[in-house]
């Protein structure tokens, strides 16, 4: 499973973004969907995901309200929504793929990883 990510830019705080997951390769509707954020010097971390048709859905903390995960399986399609950002939100945005959804927010349970996508949130 190939997983391309595209929506990252900068805007200022206050701003929105919504970014999206392109998924080639294999059956897409089969695989459990995340997002993942990495700052400069920091670790990745969760930030939301979904079920194989977002029936259930996880967020972190940090993004609940703000951030809302969808699906489209017709066009493969995995997209975050993002709203209210603050300077906070600034990384490298990861969309990831796992055909067994066993462990919904830790990057150690899934497969499938995109390149990334960076997001700047200007104060």
């Amino acid at each position: 499973l190939q997983l391309v990510e595209s929506g990252g830019g900068l805007v200022q705080a206050g701003g929105s973004l919504r970014l999206s997951c392109v998924a080639s390769g294999r059956t897409f509707s089969s695989y459990a969907m995340g997002w993942f954020r990495q700052a400069p010097g920091k670790e990745r971390e969760f930030v939301s995901s979904c079920s194989w048709n977002c029936a259930s859905t996880y967020y972190a903390d940090s993004v609940k309200g703000r951030f809302t995960i969808s699906r489209d399986n017709a066009k493969n399609t995995v997209y975050l929504q993002m709203n209210s950002l603050q300077p906070d939100d600034t990384a490298v945005y990861y969309c990831a793929a796992v055909f067994e959804w066993s462990a919904p927010m830790w990057p150690g349970g899934y497969d499938y990883w995109g390149q990334g996508t960076q997001v700047t949130v200007s104060s």
